[in-house]
């Protein structure tokens, strides 16, 4: 079984189709991923929960599937989408002065990707 947690920092939607679709394939192949939206990639999130938004459904597969670990506090705020993120019910990660850490990924085994 690999670990790999892919920290998404780019709100690029052609970018991030493919965390997805490499999140829930990992993961119906028997491994653990996990999301981390990080930076301008937070500004994601109100987009995503959209149901008229093309990769919503993917999206929500992943949430589902408790495959998104988090969003960064911090990016959230400055990106103005914090109450966004709140209202999806992600997880604000903070662990490192209001972002999240790697540390605690790799500490658990995780292979990280940046993307």
């Amino acid at each position: 079984m690999q670990k790999v947690a892919f920290f998404v920092f780019r709100d690029q939607e052609m970018c991030f189709i493919h965390v997805l679709l490499n999140a829930l394939d990992m993961y119906e192949k028997g491994n653990v991923a996990r999301i981390v939206f990080e930076g301008s990639a937070t500004r994601l999130v109100p987009l995503l929960a959209e149901a008229s938004h093309s990769l919503h459904g993917l999206y929500r597969e992943t949430k589902d599937k408790g495959l998104i670990a988090g969003a960064c506090r911090a990016c959230s705020a400055k990106m103005k989408v914090l109450d966004a993120v709140e209202k999806e019910g992600l997880p604000l990660l903070e662990d490192m002065k209001g972002h999240p850490g790697m540390h605690r990924f790799l500490a658990e085994g995780f292979v990280i990707i940046t993307m």
